[in-house]
């Protein structure tokens, strides 16, 4: 019995869908943040030191959002291999989390 592996696939699948999500918000974040440098960075060009702080903070956060995206991406990718190996049978392929 303790060789028997059994995963629940509608909740993994949803794990994987909320994953997924969460690397398309961070990712349109990052985009957001993107869009506020470029317009900082102008501010700043003609004269508004408080923009060009704030362009600072935004550069220095944007890419732990950008790696987190891409983290979130990987991982609902990850789990979807995952339950599809476990759906055919394939051992090798079921097991990438253990």
């Amino acid at each position: 019995m303790a060789d028997e592996v059994y995963m629940d696939i509608p909740a993994v699948r949803d794990m994987a869908k909320g994953f997924g999500t969460i690397g398309e918000v961070l990712d349109a974040v990052a985009k957001v943040l993107d869009g506020l440098a470029t317009l900082l960075k102008v501010t700043a060009f003609i004269g508004l030191v408080g923009g060009y702080i704030v362009l600072q903070f935004i550069e220095m956060i944007k890419p732990h959002i950008e790696q987190m995206s891409e983290k979130c991406q990987e991982l609902m990718q990850d789990l979807n291999k995952s339950v599809d190996a476990y759906e055919r049978g394939d051992a090798l392929g079921a097991t990438r989390f253990y």
